[in-house]
Order: C-alpha cells, then structure tokens, then sequence
C-alpha cells in the first residue's frame, strides 16, 4: 500500500514539503482548540489531555485518509435548501463551526463580563473525558479539511500519512507551549478566542458554500498576534518606567 519510492523521488519530496508546511498552518487551529479546552481541567492533567487530544488528532486524520472512499462520499449532495446543495462535509462544518462560536462566545463572556471572584467561585474544573471528547469532536472538524487538502495536494498516500505525521508532531512541540503562554497572558487568551470565534464563522459560511481564501484569514491573524506581542512589550516596558507608589 505503502509506496515509498513515490515519496524519494523529487516530485515526493516536493510534495512532502508542500503538503507539510500546509498541515501546519491549517494545525494552528487545532493548537488554539486544545490550548483553550485543557485550561478547563485541573492544572496536573492540562500536558496528558493536549498529548491525548493531539495523538487522537492524528489517528482521526490517518483513518480519514485510509476511508478515502467514504470521505469523497461526504461531498455527494444529500439535500438541497435555498439552492444550496449540502453534503455529509457541509453538515459536519456546520455543526462544528456553531459550536466553536458558542464555545468562544461563552469564554469570552466569561472573560470580559465576569469578576476574577465570580469566575474562581462559579467555575469548576472541568472532567478530563468530556474535555478530550470536545477535542476529538472538533478534531474531526479540522480534520476533514486538513485530509481534503491533502487529497488535493498530493498523489501518494505514504507523502500524505508522512506529512500529516510530521505536522502533528510539531502540534505536539509547540501546543505546550502556546497554551502555557496563553494562560499567562490574559489579553492573549481573548485574542485566540476571538480567533476561535472567526474561525467558527468561517466554518459555517464554508458549510453554506461560501469559502474565503484562509491565506487571507491567517495573514490577519498574523497582523494581530503581533500587534498584540508589541502592546504587551509596551505595557511591560511602561511598567518598569512608572514610579513607585
């Protein structure tokens, strides 16, 4: 099955590296996913549920690509509604783009409208399994749209199992490390989830038909994550300059 002259030859090796730093950037929205959700269980769990979520991310991404034919069928139309055919694919982004923006709306509440007093009396730890679960619904979300890129991107499917390997690997070395610094920085949670909440509208409008280019949605993203470094080193730099009281 496993054709691995394919992937040594230049055309291989080209679209390893095409499809590699593609499965990336589209696993930046799995990295703020899990980097958000593991903040809701108890701090000893928080590496163990970003290491399970991700590991499960990359089992659900390498069965997707082995029921290659089951995943064209999702994009059969199923049912038309205002002229608008929706397919196994469209259901499955629909579903998964609502609730990403009723789960960043919801923290988002939680971050801007309640006290600190009322968020540490009112909010529980939340349960490790239900938070995994949460993970690997989403991950099936992300999931489709990182296998259909790669479908399209390249011909063999060992370029395709050792691309995605690759990127959820770098998952796994850098999830740790934007959830820690996120925890740390308040104004920078709000922003993930307000990249949360954006991505969860992209979702839907991609379900109803409507895709935008996600070069055009990361270069924003881009802009603000700095823009938002440059205020924090600003606040820290003013900080230091302010007299004691």
């Amino acid at each position: 099955m496993f054709d691995f002259h394919a992937l040594l030859s230049i055309e291989g090796l080209v679209g390893l590296a095409s499809l590699t730093v593609m499965e990336i950037v589209l696993g930046i929205d799995n990295i703020l996913l899990v980097a958000i959700l593991s903040q809701k269980v108890p701090r000893a769990k928080r590496a163990r549920v970003r290491r399970l979520g991700i590991g499960l991310a990359l089992v659900l991404r390498i069965a997707l690509l082995f029921g290659l034919t089951w995943l064209m069928g999702l994009t059969k139309p199923l049912f038309t509604v205002m002229n608008h055919e929706f397919s196994g694919r469209d259901l499955v982004l629909l579903a998964g783009g609502l609730f990403l923006m009723f789960k960043a709306t919801h923290e988002l509440y939680d971050r801007i409208e309640r006290s600190e007093d009322e968020q540490d009396g009112e909010h529980k730890p939340a349960g490790s399994v239900a938070t995994i679960a949460q993970i690997l619904a989403l991950d099936l979300v992300f999931s489709l749209d990182s296998v259909i890129t790669a479908v399209g991107m390249a011909r063999a499917l060992v370029v395709m199992v050792t691309a995605m390997i690759i990127a959820v690997g770098v998952m796994f070395v850098f999830a740790s490390v934007v959830a820690e610094f996120v925890n740390r920085h308040p104004s920078m949670k709000i922003l993930a989830l307000a990249f949360l909440l954006m991505i969860g509208v992209l979702l839907t409008a991609d379900a109803f038909g409507h895709h935008v280019n996600r070069g055009y949605v990361y270069f924003a993203m881009a802009f603000s994550l700095i823009v938002e470094l440059m205020n924090m080193r600003f606040r820290k730099k003013t900080k230091k300059r302010a007299p004691p009281a």
